[in-house]
């Protein structure tokens, strides 16, 4: 008996202990004392001062600040909480040198990235910077970035991100999709422990392989009126060269593995032997707005993106890989070589604009997706290349309507395809393609093919409604 009361008595501590401490964060962060006004610095190593400082209003100075030297494999590290750092006019020139230091401190989160700017801070907005990487260097790994999100309440706001240094550069996914050779440069992350971090007013250029803004664990993440893009080249372009990495291996890219994609890579066809073929064009960086689903067990969880542009990516907005429903609204993509909106389990597109010069406009392509609730208005889709298909549906219970403003964008052979293989998604080769009980209304001329899996379908279509189910014997 003895031991019980001293078990509970003990627990019982351990729980007031807790409560006193959270109770002690929450009357830490309501006394916080913060700056009336903003203090101006005028050098790079002033402005270091306060970055681990709490109540804080920094401006620095506009001008160049060259970032060629640090102690950890995070450059600059944000940890001040309710603080406000404006860079409006400066310019940070980072050296890609630093992202194959093999002498700078590691971090203690387990996560051995580097990055240019991490922000570890909470209640904390950090504005105005234009940001871009030179020399051409490539670093260690592939998971370099410029920006590192992991705080809570951040607000990052105007910033203007410009990638270099991939390896090798010119290629895209058709050299290391997955690993192998590739040294990537990515845009800004936001990853757990993140939550309610806000991205406003974001530029990024990725001259570089990479994903521009993407998220690994974060929670009620809001991405607003963000700008993306990205370079395309042809495959022709790369067969006439007459030097580089591609010429070296006799342009002959990573054999496609999965049984029902013999041939596909990520929006580009090449050979079965894995031969690069020409007549094909492929983005030279990654996805454009991308979530994953989760960050070491943690999900990824009530994203919203919105008012945001993406151009010339190899996915635009990609939110189809996570499974919590996210939302997507008012958004515009273009010129996106493998889909402009992949949408997955319980995802919300409206009001969104795509074209499919070089993808599909938008797909639905997991067999186990459903209740997406989707409204994309097609964009000028003539005078693209290597796609004929306008959009891909699987999975259960969608709701998908199709529009466009000029029956004349999209080509007499661009169709909407069900239960279908084809195109992007789909990597479980166990899986059985499927598209039930979708509703869906096609107010384009655009045909709608169904094939074998496509069962109690409600189609409203302009265009024919096809089956193509192989007749029983």
């Amino acid at each position: 008996m003895k031991l019980i009361r001293l078990y509970f008595l003990s627990l019982s501590f351990i729980i007031l202990f807790a409560s006193c401490q959270e109770t002690s964060k929450k009357v830490e962060q309501e006394t916080v004392e913060v700056q009336e006004e903003f203090i101006t610095v005028h050098t790079l190593s002033d402005f270091k001062k306060y970055i681990d400082k709490d109540g804080v209003k920094i401006k620095l100075a506009p001008g160049n600040y060259q970032i060629d030297q640090a102690e950890s494999i995070r450059f600059i590290a944000i940890t001040g909480n309710h603080s406000h750092y404006d860079l409006t006019g400066a310019r940070f020139m980072v050296d890609t040198k630093l992202f194959s230091r093999t002498d700078l401190a590691k971090s203690d989160d387990g996560n051995s990235m580097y990055c240019a700017i991490e922000i570890s801070g909470n209640h904390t907005t950090f504005e105005g910077l234009y940001i871009e990487t030179y020399g051409g260097a490539s670093g260690l790994q592939s998971k370099n970035k410029i920006f590192n999100i992991v705080g809570e309440h951040v607000v990052l706001k105007d910033v203007e991100v410009r990638t270099s240094g991939s390896n090798p550069w010119g290629y895209g996914y058709l050299y290391g999709l997955g690993g192998g050779d590739v040294r990537k440069m990515n845009g800004i992350r936001v990853g757990y422990p993140a939550k309610n971090v806000t991205l406003i007013g974001c530029k990024v250029h990725m001259r570089a392989m990479g994903h521009a803004i993407f998220l690994q664990g974060a929670e009620n993440t809001l991405v607003e009126d963000c700008h993306v893009d990205g370079l395309l080249r042809t495959t022709d372009a790369i067969l006439a060269e007459t030097s580089g990495y591609g010429f070296d291996r006799d342009f002959y890219a990573q054999k496609p593995r999965h049984p029902h994609k013999k041939g596909y890579v990520e929006g580009t066809v090449i050979g079965l032997d894995g031969k690069i073929l020409p007549d094909e064009i492929v983005s030279l960086s990654e996805d454009g707005i991308r979530l994953y689903p989760e960050y070491n067990g943690h999900p990824t969880l009530n994203t919203t993106i919105k008012d945001c542009t993406v151009f010339q990516m190899r996915r635009g907005i990609c939110t189809g890989l996570n499974t919590s429903g996210d939302k997507v609204i008012n958004c515009e993509v273009r010129d996106c070589v493998t889909t402009g909106y992949n949408v997955g389990n319980e995802d919300t597109v409206i009001n969104s604009r795509a074209n499919a010069k070089y993808g599909e406009a938008f797909g639905v392509p997991y067999t186990d997706a459903k209740n997406a609730n989707v409204e994309i208005h097609i964009l000028d889709s003539r005078n693209g290349m290597a796609n004929s298909m306008l959009a891909k549906i699987n999975g259960t219970g969608h709701n998908i309507v199709v529009k466009t403003s000029n029956d004349d964008f999209i080509p007499e052979d661009m169709v909407i395809k069900l239960s279908v293989w084809e195109g992007y998604g789909n990597y479980n080769p166990k899986a059985t393609m499927h598209a039930t009980a979708i509703k869906l209304e096609n107010d384009t001329k655009a045909k709608v093919l169904t094939y074998s899996g496509t069962t109690n379908l409600e189609a409203e279509s302009k265009g024919e409604v096809i089956d193509l189910t192989p007749e029983k014997d």
